[in-house]
C-alpha cells in the first residue's frame, strides 16, 4: 500500500484528541482498518472521513461502540438502496422512452 496514503494512528489521535485506545477498539471491532508498517500503526486516508464520523457521533452524541456499528451499518444500507433506487430509475426511464 501507499506510505503516503497513510497516516500515522498516534498523529490522528493527537489531531482529534483521542486516547490510542479508542482507535484500537474501533479496529478490532472492525469499524476502521489499521495498517501496521514497522510497529507503527497507520491509517488510510480514505477512512479519515468515517472516523471524523465516529468521532463525532461518539463525543458529541454519546453514542456508544454498539451503537456507532449500528448506526454505520444503517448508513451503509441506505447508500445502497439508493444506488439500486438510482439504476432502477434508469431502466425505467429506458422503457418509457419506446
Amino acid at each position: 500500500m501507499n506510505e503516503q496514503a497513510m497516516i500515522p494512528a498516534q498523529t490522528i489521535c493527537l489531531h482529534y484528541n483521542v486516547e490510542f485506545s479508542f482507535v484500537d477498539t474501533l479496529q478490532k471491532m472492525g469499524l476502521i482498518h489499521v495498517e501496521i508498517i514497522e510497529q507503527t500503526q497507520f491509517i488510510h486516508k480514505d477512512q479519515i472521513s468515517d472516523l471524523e464520523k465516529i468521532i463525532r457521533l461518539h463525543n458529541e452524541l454519546e453514542v456508544n461502540l454498539e451503537g456507532i456499528d449500528v448506526v454505520l451499518n444503517l448508513l451503509q444500507k441506505e447508500q445502497e438502496l439508493r444506488k439500486e433506487l438510482h439504476s432502477l430509475k434508469n431502466r425505467l426511464r429506458l422503457y418509457e422512452n419506446d
